[in-house]
């Protein structure tokens, strides 16, 4: 009596789609998802810092600074400039003293690349040194400014970008799990390429459109609105044109 093949022991049709590449997807898209929660979650002290920065005005414009929120300007001397080493990343230094008569006002910059001012400097020189709140973010010598590491910039929008871009990518893969999953349970083998070009492309599109709207807004709620619109816009052009493809390969 011969035995039939156990189902687990039969071939897979050709163009099935693979156990491995549903959990591969599924991985990734979970992963993608993960790290663009964990950027949002640092993200709304960080744009807010920076767009009060932004708005700040010099003291000297400001009837009653409070709480430091605006921008001052200190004299000071150099007492001594240093380089740092670390795994190849080199830290430029400046120490200044903001009171000659009191070294307690003596501070230690850490200086943002090698700039202009950096190159220049050398102990006993008078500077000026510009703080907002608690921060020193720049450090002028004559008519040169160099910034220093603490100046808000726009690495918060850079995240923000990041962040949205890691969310669609990482949804895209979670619902492509899905589909390659419903696919493996009806035994579905025809997998048209141009079906999956179209979304790729359309991932793409989505996702730059996404990092682009970081970077008209500093609101996170304004910023996940404006991508939603685009995703939602480029996501009904996308199911359009694959309904077209498949009515052409059934013609």
């Amino acid at each position: 009596m011969i035995q039939s093949p156990a189902p687990w022991s039969q071939q897979q049709p050709a163009g099935l789609p693979s156990l491995k590449g549903v959990i591969f997807a599924s991985v990734v898209g979970s992963v993608l998802v993960l790290a663009a929660t964990v950027l949002f979650a640092l993200l709304p002290g960080a744009l807010s810092e920076a767009a009060d920065f932004r708005a700040a005005r010099p003291c000297s414009e400001v009837s009653a600074p409070e709480n430091g929120d605006c921008l001052s300007e200190w004299p000071a001397t150099v007492v001594s400039t240093e380089t740092g080493r670390s795994n190849k990343a080199v830290t430029n230094w400046v120490t200044v003293d903001l009171s000659p008569e009191e070294s307690s006002f003596r501070i230690r910059i850490r200086m943002r690349g090698d700039g202009p001012v950096w190159r220049e400097l050398a102990p006993g020189d008078r500077v000026t040194v510009f703080t907002w709140r608690d921060l020193v973010w720049q450090v002028g010598s004559g008519e040169l400014r160099q910034d220093t590491t603490q100046a808000p910039d726009r690495e918060p929008a850079v995240r923000l970008a990041v962040g949205l871009a890691l969310l669609i990518v990482g949804s895209v893969f979670l619902r492509g799990a899905g589909w390659l999953h419903r696919r493996r349970a009806v035994r579905a083998t025809d997998t048209p390429t141009a079906q999956v070009v179209v979304v790729m492309a359309a991932t793409l599109l989505a996702a730059a459109g996404a990092a682009g709207a970081a970077t008209v807004t500093d609101t996170v709620w304004l910023a996940l609105l404006i991508a939603a619109a685009g995703c939602a816009a480029v996501w009904a052009a996308t199911a359009l044109l694959l309904r077209a493809l498949a009515r052409q390969r059934t013609a």
